[in-house]
């Protein structure tokens, strides 16, 4: 048997660690020094505490503990530590975790105030691991992403107590949050809470998901693309005015919207990845309303979801419990959107984590921000 073979068997059946969960095969190793100020920098260190937390949760599933354990080495090479695991108690398994910057106080004194300094926490949250220990709990997740019912989990629910915590001792402006696929829509969705209530967060979001049909990946005609979303918004701002009156735009849900105006995310997507791809064609089809002067449909349309208006849930206003499944996961006023425009061979590469850290990445930059 060759040694690629042996290796393969070993990594199922747990005796070793694949490649993709080893630091020094396929983290980042040439950032031997951060640059806060640079996006990239920034980019790679929130990814790669994602891919700590895949690894902690790949680590307790295959009993990998002292120096067969890899998780650590995600964070021990950027100089953070790991101050609290998140566990799922449905399953027990690890969603999450905070970490803490060794280096806070210290670069903060050094530096001048022009320079953008490092977050003392980061609480980053994985997405789904289709493995026996956690597939089922994380399926049923998905499923919620899809319903847009995710703010109805406990794991949610303690998502958010972790954060709030969190703000509550160092502030708001030293806090990130960062997700991949289902962390994404924890944290995009736990990012809009926090806004609300006046505490915006820098959040780093990898493909995250986009609850509605991914047209983006499915129409490759832009003439037919764009007939068939403005066909959608001139549904939705019917319907919206339909449900909730002509003057509907001075409504307690636009309030709640323009709440989140002035917080931007930063979105990271993939064209050929159908989860998160639709992200791409919101935001173009947003300004491509405006241009040809339907601004005031669109106005009324971007703040709604089809679904949520006719179960009667509204668009995309509440954190309460009492429509926690009516808060869509992709309505957004405003968002910096990273693009990766390198080809991606099949699925796995393009919804992957590893992407957003790639030296030979390419990506194409691109600010949304919500016209009034």
């Amino acid at each position: 048997m060759e040694e690629e073979e042996e290796d393969e068997i070993m990594v199922k059946q747990g005796i070793m660690a694949s490649q993709r969960e080893i630091f020094s095969i396929s983290g980042p190793i040439h950032l031997t020094s951060i640059d806060w100020n640079n996006s990239y920098h920034r980019t790679s260190v929130a990814s790669c505490l994602v891919q700590a937390v895949y690894t902690l949760e790949r680590d307790r599933q295959q009993n990998r503990i002292g120096l067969k354990s890899q998780a650590n080495h995600w964070w021990e090479f950027f100089n953070f530590t790991l101050a609290e695991t998140l566990i799922d108690d449905s399953d027990g398994s690890i969603y999450g975790a905070v970490f803490e910057y060794k280096h806070f106080f210290s670069y903060n004194y050094h530096n001048t105030l022009h320079s953008k300094p490092p977050p003392r926490h980061v609480i980053a949250f994985r997405g789904t691991i289709m493995k026996r220990h956690s597939r089922s709990r994380d399926l049923k997740l998905d499923l919620r992403c899809v319903r847009d019912c995710l703010q109805d989990s406990t794991r949610f629910v303690h998502a958010v107590q972790v954060i709030q915590s969190a703000v509550a001792k160092t502030g708001n402006a030293a806090v990130w949050l960062a997700g991949h696929s289902l962390g994404a829509a924890v944290a995009l969705l736990a990012g809009k809470i926090m806004t609300r209530s006046g505490f915006p967060l820098e959040s780093y979001l990898f493909n995250p998901p986009f609850s509605s049909i991914p047209i983006e990946k499915l129409v490759k005609n832009e003439k037919l693309k764009h007939g068939v979303r403005f066909a959608g918004s001139l549904v939705k701002a019917g319907v919206a005015i339909a449900v909730k009156g002509r003057h509907h735009n001075k409504s307690q849900e636009d309030d709640s919207f323009m709440k989140l105006a002035t917080w931007i995310p930063y979105l990271y997507v993939n064209p050929s990845d159908p989860i998160c791809s639709e992200y791409i064609g919101y935001f173009k089809h947003r300004n491509k309303m405006f241009d040809i002067g339907a601004g005031k449909i669109e106005r009324i349309a971007t703040r709604n979801s089809l679904r949520s208006l006719l179960s009667g849930g509204g668009g995309g206003s509440g954190s309460s419990s009492s429509d926690s499944c009516s808060e869509p996961l992709h309505l957004l006023p405003s968002a910096y959107m990273t693009i990766n425009t390198s080809q991606s061979p099949n699925f796995k590469k393009s919804h992957g984590i590893h992407q957003w850290w790639d030296p030979m990445f390419n990506g194409e930059y691109v600010l949304h921000q919500f016209n009034q």
